[in-house]
């Protein structure tokens, strides 16, 4: 059911113009829901998308600018007057040895903290009043943070990605409670997704064949279906689902 009081559902998804954050938004619309696009760059591949599904919108916002951020959720609300749901899904990554300490160095720990958990709680604290005037006690309004199995294992591309999205696991658990009942808050923490960023990958490409019992990565469909799930899912909160295929066992 994704219609309250008469009116369109309304989605953001952030990072949502390829790759995982692209099957998510195309599977909400799917569910029936009025999407925000949006990304960093990419503008006509965001705004061919929101051509072609009736009602929605593509924004612009580097995300590691806070009055970007900010400005994000305000021309949401102004172009489609609520907001539903919020999908935090845009992040970075730094590819460096978990032994290279002083390679990882503090610019490149404020810069992954800066977009894949500041920017999550300024969209977050920007957009609650919005989630809460939408919300129902039949059909709360919801957040849905993308994280990684590298922030409950320790894995990842280095240890300062790994540490923040760690950071995002704990705010989502933190949020699901404060934020409670008008909203609920959840996070997937995918292991391996065939993507674009993912392609030169072939070490994880090798792990996940190799010792995951599913045998491959998760294709972008697959987590949206998830997705689709947690967002449908009225009584689901606090959750941080690990969609890895299984390696997690191994």
């Amino acid at each position: 059911m994704t219609e309250d009081r008469g009116e369109k559902r309304v989605a953001l998804v952030t990072g949502s113009t390829s790759g995982i954050g692209m099957a998510i938004a195309k599977r909400l619309a799917e569910d029936g829901f009025v999407v925000s696009f949006h990304s960093k760059s990419s503008v006509l591949v965001g705004k061919s998308l929101a051509e072609a599904h009736p009602g929605s919108s593509y924004f612009q916002a580097d995300l590691s600018d806070q009055n970007q951020s900010r400005n994000l959720i305000t021309e949401v609300l102004s172009h489609h007057g609520r907001l539903d749901v919020l999908v935090n899904n845009a992040g970075i990554s730094a590819t460096i040895p978990h032994t290279s300490l002083k390679e990882a160095s503090p610019e490149i720990w404020r810069n992954l903290y800066e977009v894949n958990v500041i920017a999550a709680w300024t969209l977050i604290a920007e957009a609650e009043i919005a989630l809460r005037q939408s919300s129902s006690r039949v059909c709360p309004s919801c957040i849905l943070n993308i994280s990684s199995h590298a922030g409950i294992r320790p894995k990842g591309a280095s240890i300062p990605y790994s540490a923040s999205k760690a950071a995002l696991n704990h705010m989502t658990k933190l949020l699901a409670v404060s934020l409670a009942p008008q909203i609920r808050v959840n996070a997937i923490a995918p292991g391996l997704v065939e993507t674009p960023m993912s392609k030169n990958w072939t070490a994880a490409r090798n792990l996940w064949e190799e010792r995951s019992p599913m045998g491959r990565g998760a294709q972008p469909k697959e987590i949206a279906q998830i997705a689709s799930m947690m967002v449908a899912s009225h009584y689901l909160t606090g959750e941080i689902l690990i969609s890895d295929g299984g390696l997690n066992l191994t």
